[in-house]
């Protein structure tokens, strides 16, 4: 268990939790755990195999919650510590970030506890032993216990045909009492822990029911169906699983480290700390984030992004933990340690996703709270009615009944949601699309517009400086080292673009201080003791600093499609300078894209009219330009009165737009912030990856319909038959347990999707 902070009265502990094959597990767990008293705030992730929890340990021990998950059958143990380890997980990000014109504090998401959805919990499961993993299903616990009671069930029909019937009933007897005795024994522990209504309960019922009317045979063949559903669930569960394991897997064990003298010695990669120098040969995988400071190579960043071309890289550019350098030996020069790398962030991004629950997941756990006993209801009254009011036969009834009760699970309808949205996440994290869970996905599934914004997202968000001119009384010279001076130390765009022309041309360097951002404006700052600016010409026009033909100047270059800034110092203008930032390659395609899922797409840019203009009339989109964060969140709200509205920005700028938004997106390569802050990340840096997404959400929630009409439509059909006599005992949990397989793998099928491909 891992300490994670202070409540007023209650620590904040997690636990690995083994053994979940279904949503129905966690939800077992949680309603045990929440019923001691002292807890509060419970948290349980299928995929992710964890527990969490605030605990008042005056009220309730922390070996109490331990008996408590241990009673139902599942194995717990304190969470992974070690930093390199791919276990670990944390729950905030301590990284670093790069200075810019405008923070960004996004609001949370929907963290809220799962409600305990009685349903197939874990009792009578043979939960996942941690030494079973990467065996295969015959080799594991739950594989022998199927071929025991397998065997068993076989043995006794061998018995039946040397001897006679009823030898034979004695011997299925003993078969069901054999393969049941684990099952009763988990429901009389959920039972003691005041959840009645579960699988293993109604099991138990069902089997011994039949036992006492007489049909022993469908009663062991109940029980041998339930452990082959039991093995097929845990299948499917670890398949889930596999992606975060895989990905946790990219990272190397061991990088080459550079000593003094540049000596190089071999240490594991979960040491590495930022700063440090690590050489990377061709072919190896990157040990750890970091830059690189000499070397140029392709670098295959397919594992972490999904970017099946590799990309030069060199001095500089940045590159990620896990990906393959194709080429050349690099130095680089680490950046993140092994617990707050990128991958290490996509694992943790995907896992607390599951806390992130779709509208839908949470109308299904709320449904299936009341359909259990619902049917349990409906079974008593099956048993009961015909025989007392009409004199119909007590074993045929009694018999229909019991089926019924297997049939009141719903295993399937409670991990159909669920499973779909594991399989969405894992799918999008394999090709750079991040989505915090299942409320993100529900809400970009129903998106109809997309607000860009234009630098940096639209474009590639390196401009370069094109014009440099003084006003008469100025020179160049002074307007570069002031401009230089005022952006010091920011990593916007523009402020690179010009930091980079000024190092170019050995521009002066001035003393500076109390540099801001001053949204919409500019950025201001004291250059040698004497107030400056690098404004919008705009801004320069409503302090009077920038005449008519300044004004002109400026609108000439920005009809060429550039940025242009006003340099001002002592309340004067010095100059212009124009940048210039290209459209991505790929941006008009993804708006072409966009129209053919009919979704509408804006640019907002705080750029002036002729630069915006230009640029949405290249991409075929609409525009909207000079726009402060102000008027980009009034933008959003316009958009959303017509439907659903995905902001796609930086992750740094326009905050409040992005948290306005349906769903907010960034866009960047891995960037803390982009990983960090908003509703779902764009890693590739492609433009086409917004539909891309739109489409992933689209194909999930298809697949979370799919289930649904799978799960409740074998259930009605089989209540109906069931009553009728059609159907009994076996068909009975053969079809609960063939309608939660169908359900899990028609989930499996997202893991395949290809969203960058129109039509799936």
């Amino acid at each position: 268990m891992d300490e994670i902070g202070e409540g007023a009265d209650r620590t904040a502990c997690e636990w690995t939790l083994r053994g979940m094959d279904c949503a129905s597990c966690a939800a077992k767990i949680q309603g045990a755990v929440e019923r001691l008293p002292g807890v509060r705030e419970v948290s349980v992730g299928v995929i992710s195999e964890r527990l969490r929890l605030r605990l008042d340990e005056s009220a309730t021990s922390r070996a109490e919650v331990e008996a408590a998950v241990r009673a139902l059958g599942y194995a717990l143990e304190p969470r992974a510590q070690a930093a390199g380890s791919p276990e670990r997980r944390q729950d905030h990000d301590h990284g670093d970030h790069d200075h810019d014109h405008e923070g960004h504090d996004h609001e949370g998401h929907d963290h809220a506890p799962k409600t305990a959805a009685s349903g197939h919990g874990a009792p009578g499961h043979v939960h996942d032993d941690p030494a079973d993993r990467g065996k295969r299903w015959f080799e594991t616990s739950k594989g022998r216990l199927v071929i025991f009671t397998g065997a068993l069930l076989a043995a006794a029909w061998i018995f039946e045909l040397l001897t006679s019937a009823e030898l034979g009933r004695w011997a299925f007897t003993a078969a069901c009492l054999i393969g049941l005795a684990p099952v009763a024994k988990r429901a009389f522990a959920a039972l003691r822990m005041g959840q009645p209504f579960t699988i293993e309960s109604l099991m138990t019922l069902a089997a011994v029911g039949a036992l006492f009317i007489d049909a022993a045979e469908e009663a062991a063949l109940v029980v041998f169906l339930f452990a082959v559903g039991e093995v097929l669930e845990g299948v499917a569960a670890g398949k889930a699983r596999d992606g975060i394991r895989a990905l946790a897997a990219l990272a190397p064990k061991t990088a080459l480290l550079e000593g003094e003298g540049g000596a190089l010695r071999e240490v594991p990669a979960g040491s590495l700390a930022p700063g440090q120098i690590v050489l990377t040969r061709p072919g190896d995988r990157i040990p750890a984030d970091g830059e690189i400071l000499e070397g140029t190579s392709g670098v295959d960043e397919s594992p972490v992004t999904g970017e099946s071309v590799p990309v030069t890289r060199g001095p500089g550019d940045s590159v990620f933990a896990g990906s393959i350098n194709a080429e050349a030996a690099l130095r680089i020069r680490v950046t993140k340690t092994a617990a707050d790398n990128t991958i290490a962030r996509i694992i943790r991004l995907v896992e607390e996703a599951e806390e992130a629950r779709a509208p839908t997941e949470r109308f299904i756990d709320r449904f299936s709270r009341w359909y259990m006993p619902a049917v349990v209801g409906l079974s008593a009254l099956v048993i009961l009615v015909p025989p007392l009011l009409f004199g119909q036969s007590w074993e045929v009834w009694t018999y229909r009944g019991l089926a019924l009760l297997l049939i009141g699970c719903p295993c399937a309808l409670v991990i159909s949601v669920p499973a779909s949205i594991a399989s969405a996440l894992s799918a999008g994290a394999r090709r750079g699309l991040l989505m915090k869970g299942g409320a993100v996905i529900e809400a970009a599934a129903t998106v109809r517009s997309v607000a860009f914004d234009k630098t940096g997202t639209l474009t590639h968000g390196r401009p370069r400086v094109t014009d440099l001119s003084a006003f008469p009384g100025g020179d160049e010279a002074e307007v570069l080292a002031v401009a230089a001076a005022v952006e010091k130390g920011s990593s916007h765009p523009l402020a690179k673009a010009i930091l980079a022309h000024a190092e170019e041309k050995g521009a002066e360097r001035l003393a500076v201080r109390k540099a801001k951002a001053i949204l919409g404006k500019g950025v201001f700052a004291e250059v040698a003791g004497e107030a400056a600016w690098v404004a919008s010409p705009r801004f320069a026009r409503e302090e009077g600093a920038l005449d008519a033909a300044g004004s002109e100047a400026a609108a000439r270059l920005e009809s060429e499609g550039k940025t242009a800034v006003v340099v001002m110092r002592r309340g004067r203008a010095l100059g212009l300078i124009a940048m210039r930032d290209e459209p991505r390659p790929d941006a008009a395609e993804a708006v072409r894209q966009l129209k053919a899922l009919g979704v509408g797409a804006t640019i907002l840019t705080g750029d002036n009219p002729r630069t915006a203009a230009a640029v949405a009339e290249a991409l075929g989109m609409a525009h909207r330009a000079e726009m402060t964060p102000a008027d980009k969140l009034e933008a959003i709200r316009v958009l959303s009165a017509e439907g659903g509205v995905m902001m796609i920005g930086d992750g740094v700028n326009d905050a409040p737009a992005l948290k306005q938004a349906s769903v907010g997106v960034a866009m960047g390569s891995g960037t803390d912030v982009a990983l960090e802050t908003a509703d779902a990340a764009i890693l590739r840096d492609r433009v086409t990856d917004a539909p891309a997404l739109i489409r992933l959400a689209r194909a999930a929630m298809a697949n979370i319909r799919q289930n649904v009409a799978v799960a409740l439509g074998l259930k009605a059909v089989f209540l109906v038959t069931s009553i009728l006599g059609i159907t009994g005992l076996w068909i009975a949990i053969l079809a609960d347990t063939g309608a939660t397989v169908l359900v899990t793998l028609n989930a499996l099928r997202l893991l395949r999707f290809d969203p960058a491909k129109e039509g799936g």
